[in-house]
């Protein structure tokens, strides 16, 4: 370049300028927050120079609370706030994997000749039960950051709802309730408060999901079996008051364990608990799977089976069917592969279906398989999963 001439730039060095609908968005600012000292400390948080509109405001709203629930949950993990036994709304746990520690832990028990018993509870209103201060001061004596605490006192304080439909007045009002149900961090939340309520059990175990638990024991007498039964439940419920949480006695159920290959007469034992009796059942239905005394899996499938057909009258007879034209094949397919698959088959992976279950399973599971391919019923089997692209049940 000559003396006196203007630079002249790099055009063909320069990046392409993208378009406007895929420009960076203006710049964000972070949030100051103070401590409970009054220290400014900067945040974390990141939101927006410009208030976006109210529905915006509600989306950001949500996806802070999942930011939260995550924080929160590793943080209240890496303190010890869980209890080992509990299952339930944690990432990497289910409810199979609650029913297995129950199955692994009585065919444990039964081993050394032992009588087994379970007993299974339920929190009165658990989520409704929570207090604000008391879960705060859980929380601050387990030297969570002062302003997660503060987050979650605010959350839970001051709330309101709204009822929307066609026409409604949107109007506010309170709420109630200590802990909303329906939000990502509120089961959360119940999970830390009701950790007083966990005990050690020698020679069984205990095991909550969320608001619901079972006491496993065993004790070469099933008489022996619900005296341990009763002094257990006299212990939880001395510690429920002191955190305000109460038991819902009538939904209490008792199961007395047996071996497939056991010949004596079942027991009849019953419990007595604050002035009820509970005698023991023959089937008894815990977080959706279907339990005998002898762990035998036909009424399990059984109502797997009768829950699929009714969902399947529902969607396909007459919600998403068209005028005259029933419904599209396309649709079919999401329905039984979304859907009817899952709620056939939920609970295979800790229970296996007999040869009458099965017989069951595979005579409906044909009858949807002709629905979404509109096959004759003289149709070999066999090409059906070809043609409806649909995984057969064996």
């Amino acid at each position: 370049m000559e003396k006196g001439q203007p630079h002249q730039p790099n055009n063909h060095l320069r990046p392409p300028v993208p378009p406007r609908s895929l420009r960076i968005p203006p710049p964000l600012t972070k949030v100051r927050q103070q401590d409970c000292s009054g220290q400014p400390r900067q945040g974390l948080l990141r939101l927006p120079l410009l208030l976006p509109h109210h529905s915006s405001s509600k989306k950001i709203s949500k996806i802070l609370e999942r930011v939260m629930t995550v924080r929160l949950s590793a943080i209240a993990r890496s303190k010890g706030l869980f209890h080992p036994t509990q299952y339930g709304s944690l990432p990497g746990l289910s409810s199979s994997d609650a029913c297995l520690a129950l199955t692994h832990e009585f065919r444990t028990l039964q081993r050394p000749r032992l009588k087994v018993s379970t007993l299974f509870l339920d929190i009165k209103a658990g989520f409704d039960n929570v207090d604000a201060s008391t879960l705060r001061a859980k929380l601050l004596a387990s030297q969570v950051p002062s302003y997660m605490v503060d987050w979650v006192s605010s959350f839970l304080s001051e709330r309101t709802s709204t009822l929307v439909f066609q026409g409604s007045p949107n109007i506010r009002s309170p709420v109630s309730v200590d802990t909303p149900q329906g939000t990502a961090i509120s089961p959360l939340l119940f999970l830390v408060y009701v950790t007083p309520l966990h005990m050690l059990v020698l020679r069984g175990l205990m095991v909550f999901y969320v608001e619901d638990l079972l006491i496993t024991v065993a004790f070469p007498s099933h008489r022996g079996n619900i005296r341990l039964l009763q002094r257990h439940f006299s212990t939880m419920a001395t510690r429920g008051p002191n955190i305000g949480v109460s038991f819902s006695v009538p939904k209490t159920e008792l199961i007395h364990w047996r071996t497939p290959s056991q010949r004596t007469p079942p027991s009849t034992a019953p419990i007595e608990l604050e002035g009820r009796l509970f005698h023991p059942s023959n089937v008894v239905r815990w977080l959706e799977y279907w339990f005998t005394p002898a762990l035998t899996t036909i009424h399990h499938f059984r109502h797997r089976l009768f829950l699929a057909r009714a969902q399947a009258v529902f969607f396909f007879g007459k919600r998403l069917s068209f005028p005259g034209a029933g419904v599209t094949p396309i649709w079919c397919h999401l329905i039984a592969n979304g859907l009817l698959l899952p709620i056939l088959t939920y609970g295979a992976d800790l229970l296996t279906p007999n040869s009458s279950a099965l017989r069951g399973m595979n005579s409906f599971w044909h009858t949807v398989q002709r629905w979404t391919t509109n096959n004759f019923y003289s149709t070999p089997t066999s090409i059906l999963s070809w043609e409806a692209c649909l995984p057969p049940i064996i």
